[in-house]
């Protein structure tokens, strides 16, 4: 299939390769050009609007609210070009922007689905990926070979439900992390060895193991998840569950975590929320 995709970021790469290893036809876009032409693979358009426009299916996968509005909404925006598309929306991005895009893309005949993905770049390279989508039953058994390409494909009811539970994902992934960094400063201030420690927590959450050069020998690179990202998460599903009335301290107290630590690490790897108990500790003790 001809596939177009919006956004070449680390998850976007590995995408792209994924699916050219499955065969497909790429277009890729994304705003800082040299990101994309650094692949090496497909074809590299200069707007949105080029890439989409001979597209069996688009995928776009963005940085936030903000980037998926212009990429679909802005001056040669992808909306422009919709036609007989299958737009599958994998960006974290909250669901309000949903109700701005999916309008766009539809009044043209095009299908919208909300997609959004879970799985490490690895997971993504190797076609091991989960799934959320929401949409038009005919709309993703089309774009079923892509797809079913890059991972495992739960259905939900409707997109803002896909969007909202990726945002339930990525606060477990916070607070579990946020949790292990604190029970492990918490640990070696009693005297524990961390590597103890750390044994102990990776078998209630294995998903820990991922990220033990960061949470155990404090080394936040390479970035496969920056703790901005990060931070840009917690805040979109804390406002979600606020507008909800649902009561949340350990995902409120997260937020506020996070958003202290990229201050000053927002652009290392999420494991660098540990940098906020080694500042506390380091106060304590002086």
């Amino acid at each position: 299939m001809r596939v177009a995709i919006l956004g070449i970021g680390k998850m976007g790469a590995a995408i792209a390769k994924r699916l050219n290893e499955s065969g497909h036809e790429l277009t890729l876009w994304n705003r800082r050009r040299s990101r994309a032409e650094a692949v090496g693979i497909g074809k590299v358009a200069g707007t949105p609007v080029e890439a989409v426009k001979d597209a069996d299916v688009v995928i776009s996968i963005l940085t936030n609210a903000d980037a998926v509005r212009s990429a679909y909404l802005g001056e040669n925006g992808a909306a422009a070009a919709a036609r007989s598309q299958v737009f599958v929306e994998m960006s974290t991005a909250g669901p309000d922007i949903i109700k701005e895009v999916q309008p766009a893309i539809e009044r043209a005949g095009a299908k919208f689905v909300e997609c959004p993905v879970m799985g490490s770049v690895m997971a993504m390279e190797t076609g091991k990926g989960i799934l959320m989508a929401a949409g038009d039953d005919a709309a993703i058994e089309r774009a079923g070979p892509v797809l079913e390409a890059i991972g495992e494909m739960r259905r939900l009811k409707d997109a803002e439900s896909a969007a909202k539970l990726k945002l339930i994902a990525n606060t477990g992934l916070t607070v579990i992390s946020a949790l292990a960094a604190e029970l492990l400063a918490a640990g070696a201030a009693a005297g524990l060895d961390p590597e103890d420690v750390f044994w102990v927590l990776t078998r209630f959450a294995p998903v820990l193991a991922a990220r033990r050069a960061g949470l155990i020998e404090h080394k936040h690179e390479p970035v496969t998840f920056a703790l901005r990202d990060a931070a840009k998460d917690i805040r979109l599903a804390t406002d979600v569950y606020h507008r909800a009335g649902a009561f949340t301290p350990l995902a409120d107290t997260t937020k506020d975590l996070y958003d202290r630590a990229a201050k000053t690490a927002g652009d290392l790897e999420m494991s660098a929320i540990v940098t906020v108990y080694e500042r506390q500790t380091a106060g304590r003790k002086s």
